[in-house]
């Protein structure tokens, strides 16, 4: 009889295990699959985020650039190196996969706008202009 009783115990202990194992290889793919939606949906909003702000600082050289062209004085024709240069930087950004240097390529772009604001004697405070472009959007 002490037979019968190991075969059903140990019947129960690799059931136990069995649905165990099984649950856990659920939960991981569920876990697995909303992770990999959540980290998309981040990617896109982060990604959205810093796109508008690299547009935003071509758009801000480019309508500068445009501005000092009309003048031919020598204080606007070093605007206009320094313009190329942030133009250069934007330009030289990414637009597909995300690289390593990304932060450090978006750090580069912010300080250099922040100089460019400086020497140009405008506000360098970016939520400021986009304040301003929302008002203005269609």
């Amino acid at each position: 009889m002490s037979g019968a009783n190991e075969d059903i115990f140990d019947s129960i202990v690799v059931a136990e295990e069995s649905f165990r194992g099984e649950g856990y290889r659920e939960g991981f793919d569920r876990g697995t699959h909303l992770g990999l939606q959540d980290g998309r949906r981040h990617g896109v909003s982060h990604g959205a985020k810093l796109s508008s702000e690299v547009s935003f600082y071509y758009g801000f050289a480019i309508t500068w650039k445009c501005l000092l062209q009309l003048n031919n004085d020598v204080k606007s024709r070093k605007h206009l190196k320094i313009l190329e240069a942030f133009l250069g930087l934007i330009q030289g950004c990414p637009h597909e996969d995300q690289p390593e240097t990304l932060t450090e390529d978006i750090k580069k772009l912010r300080a250099k706008f922040r100089q460019v604001c400086s020497i140009l004697g405008v506000s360098s405070d970016l939520k400021a202009f986009m304040k301003i472009s929302e008002a203005m959007s269609f």
